[in-house]
């Protein structure tokens, strides 16, 4: 067994800084008491700067996935008619949702690599109708990519003004550049394990009021998942159901030490690991999954070699403490993704080129000791401004 935390490099849980993981440590309190209710207050005032919006945003003790599930059920009825844009596998999820609680879904899909086209949702939109809620990824981590959430919703409000925009940010938010008021989105799910550096547990979900409109009639069967009654709790500083206490203990931590650092820097510290992680493998001659227009910057996805055995690359690069992710959905076996968000530096992503160097090495492959670890290098420093 590696004696040494190892680099975890997959796109969720994200490793946690000492502070996070000490915080989570701490007594319980009680959760109908003036203690959590303090903390859960405070949380929700910074979650919305982090989001950027004035408007209503709610915790949810649960994955991501329950956060779009309470998206789906407490905004909409069975027989509404929806389109799911999906560019992957969380997308096709999302309107699975849906469609499991009896929306009329129309998928709208396109090859896993390629962000959505907004002249073909503006096709699709015209084509059908009239629509009740649009559904987006904004950052589909089974194929690295960042959908250009802005000009999506912009054709929305063009062509369907009358459909809420539903989006999941769960991979992206908090490491990305994101407006949810000033791109008019009216419901933003987001997952405490990506960018926000805590445990898996908690998800978040800004509404926005004419989110709260649709809510009124809203008609899909829910009892956990039901955000009026989140709402309702939130206003008296209390939860519907048992919160994760610990984690929230987790994110109180984290979200100062987001603050520190300020959203525009995390913005900076992401492209340039996104762009150090590309370069390096590049230079190690694997071949990039997403269309460089729309490379994710927190999750790389490289396709393997035909001549490159997945199980032996990966086993060497336990061994060694680099943890990266496999491909999901139709890429299982055909790709491997490098996560880069949350707690994450330009050193760690060094020292996972440096293990990929070794280890493609041992592999007897032809790789240049060095090189790939020097090119992510210039590319990070290319991307902060530091050298030309």
């Amino acid at each position: 067994m590696n004696r040494f935390e190892p680099n975890l490099r997959i796109p969720g849980p994200t490793s946690l800084p000492d502070a996070v993981r000490e915080a989570g440590a701490r007594q319980m309190v009680n959760h109908r008491g003036p203690e959590f209710a303090t903390l859960q207050n405070g949380i929700i005032e910074r979650l919305k700067k982090f989001y950027k919006t004035d408007h209503d945003v709610l915790i949810v003790t649960a994955a991501g996935t329950g956060g779009l599930e309470s998206a789906i059920v407490s905004f909409l009825s069975p027989g509404d008619k929806i389109l799911a844009i999906t560019i992957g596998a969380f997308g096709d999820r999302f309107a699975k949702i849906a469609t499991v609680y009896g929306a009329d879904v129309t998928k709208l899909s396109f090859d896993w690599g390629m962000a959505a086209d907004p002249a073909k949702v503006r096709a699709a939109l015209t084509a059908g109708g009239p629509w009740k809620a649009v559904l987006m990824t904004q950052n589909e981590t089974s194929t690295a990519v960042t959908n250009p959430i802005e000009g999506l919703a912009k054709v929305v409000k063009e062509v369907a003004p009358e459909a809420l925009l539903i989006v999941d940010a769960i991979s992206g938010l908090g490491a990305v550049p994101f407006e949810t008021d000033g791109w008019k989105l009216d419901v933003v799910v987001s997952g405490s394990q990506k960018a926000w550096m805590v445990a898996p547990g908690l998800c978040f979900v800004s509404v926005s009021p004419r989110a709260w409109e649709a809510a009124a009639v809203a008609k899909m069967p829910k009892f956990y998942f039901d955000l009026a009654a989140h709402k309702t709790s939130a206003e008296s500083g209390q939860t519907p159901w048992t919160p994760a206490v610990a984690v929230m203990f987790q994110l109180d931590v984290a979200l100062n030490l987001m603050e520190q650092e300020g959203l525009e820097e995390i913005w900076r510290r992401h492209a340039a690991v996104g762009a150090a992680v590309r370069a390096g493998l590049t230079t190690l001659g694997f071949k990039l999954l997403a269309d460089p227009e729309f490379a994710s910057n927190t999750v790389t996805g490289a396709w393997i070699p035909e001549d490159l055995d997945w199980k032996a690359f990966n086993g060497k690069l336990r061994k060694l403490g680099l943890i990266v992710a496999g491909g999901q959905g139709n890429l299982k076996g055909k790709i491997f993704r490098i996560g880069h968000l949350g707690h994450v530096t330009v050193p760690n992503i060094l020292n996972a080129m440096a293990v990929l160097e070794q280890t493609l090495i041992e592999l007897g492959r032809p790789v240049t000791p060095g090189a790939s670890v020097g090119a992510a290098q210039v590319a990070a420093l290319k991307s902060l401004g530091l050298v030309k």
